[in-house]
């Protein structure tokens, strides 16, 4: 059973939190469907290429069929040619778009933040509002944990907390309801309040 360290108010551990233990029982492949997923998920897909039905030009053809001594050519904007079609290239109306179901989600977070507990990289916090908004107090938050980079989860969002984090590049703030598998697995550490992380183990599904 894997334990999440309870830090206090001046950052010291004032003790831990269990994690269930079913959380230890996942198998790493529901993180791994749901990373794939996700990364599938919100690739852009811009690639198009064009079919030679879709290049201009190439209307007349390029010499009589027979008596030249070459190959016959009905087209200058066939694949073959250089300027022409593009042979079974990408085309942006593929659909990337992989299906993982609502309970292999849920495996694939728990899974997650049991490998966080287990290495020592999943902290709570009874309060992580920072109420003045400035960003060395944001930084403070992750030199007094010894972390370098962090998601940090809150039960509410609040607009000084954001303001606070949104300048250091090795931060994401989000609330509990936003937390998932990949943002769990991507972060060096997840620094969480309390009531938050009692929340996302709370919950079902």
């Amino acid at each position: 059973m894997s334990k999440v360290t309870i830090l206090n108010d001046k950052f010291q551990n004032s003790g831990e939190m269990d994690l269930p233990a079913s959380f230890a029982e996942v198998n790493s492949h529901n993180l791994y469907l749901y990373v794939k997923s996700y990364l599938a998920g919100i690739r852009s897909n811009t690639a198009h290429t064009k079919s030679r039905h879709f290049v201009s030009g190439g209307g007349k053809k390029p010499w009589r069929q027979k008596g030249r001594g070459g190959a016959r050519a009905g087209s200058t904007r066939t694949p073959v040619w250089v300027g022409g079609a593009v042979a079974f290239g990408p085309k942006s109306d593929r659909n990337y778009t992989q299906k993982v179901n609502k309970k292999q989600k849920r495996l694939a977070l728990e899974f997650a933040l049991n490998e966080k507990a287990a290495n020592g990289k999943l902290f709570a916090l009874e309060s992580l509002q920072i109420a003045s908004g400035k960003t060395k107090d944001a930084a403070a938050v992750l030199k007094n944990t010894n972390v370098r980079d962090a998601l940090i989860v809150l039960k509410e969002l609040n607009a000084s907390t954001l303001l606070a984090f949104r300048n250091l590049k090795n931060c994401y703030v989000v609330d509990a309801s936003e937390v998932n598998a990949y943002l769990v697995a991507v972060y060096g550490s997840v620094i969480a309040e309390k009531a938050a992380l009692e929340t996302i183990i709370s919950k079902e599904g």
